[in-house]
């Protein structure tokens, strides 16, 4: 299995992936974390090149078209500079989703805090935790889902951080073509 880790930092997330013997790659802007996981991967699964792990954007990720039987995307579409920015990331992770493909992603939404958040431009919100966040709302990824052609393989579910943030899951599939 080929699994994408799009904002895989450190490899928190790819740790345990590549330790289960999957053929794990990630994407980060982030050069410092870059590092750090090619040295977690030569400790863990020696057997994957470095070069799996690489620096970038994920609006512009330097694999091929449907490459990946599963991309996962954990607490960073939350970072989009705007709506433009989080489509665009969406957008490409699904270019590079083979065909019956997961599309698994954390982050943050309104969903049950809608009344304790602040709007400042566009999506971007104010938390009770303090930090500013770009947030989605289930019409928003249910919108999304219908545009990418894809189908919710587990309802949308959020947890609620003591009132202060939510994590919403999406998971999303990908039909093959003419199914």
């Amino acid at each position: 299995m080929t699994i994408l880790d799009a904002g895989c930092g450190d490899g928190r997330n790819a740790h345990y992936l590549m330790c289960c013997g999957a053929e794990v790659f990630g994407i980060d802007s982030d050069p410092d974390q870059i590092q750090r996981i090619r040295a977690r991967a030569a400790e863990s699964a020696p057997h994957l090149p470095s070069t799996n792990f690489c620096v970038g954007h994920l609006g512009e990720i330097p694999f091929t078209d449907g490459y990946f039987d599963v991309v996962i995307c954990s607490a960073v579409l939350h970072f989009a500079e705007d709506e433009e920015d989080f489509e665009g990331m969406i957008l490409d992770m699904w270019r590079v989703l083979a065909p019956d493909g997961i599309f698994f992603a954390r982050l943050a939404s309104t969903i049950s805090i809608e009344t304790r958040v602040t709007p400042k431009q566009g999506r971007w919100h104010l938390l009770p935790d303090g930090s500013d966040r770009f947030l989605v709302d289930e019409k928003y990824l249910l919108k999304i889902t219908a545009d990418l052609g894809g189908q919710l393989l587990d309802p949308i579910k959020t947890t609620n951080v003591q009132n202060l943030r939510a994590m919403t899951t999406w998971v999303v599939g990908k039909a093959a073509l003419g199914k």
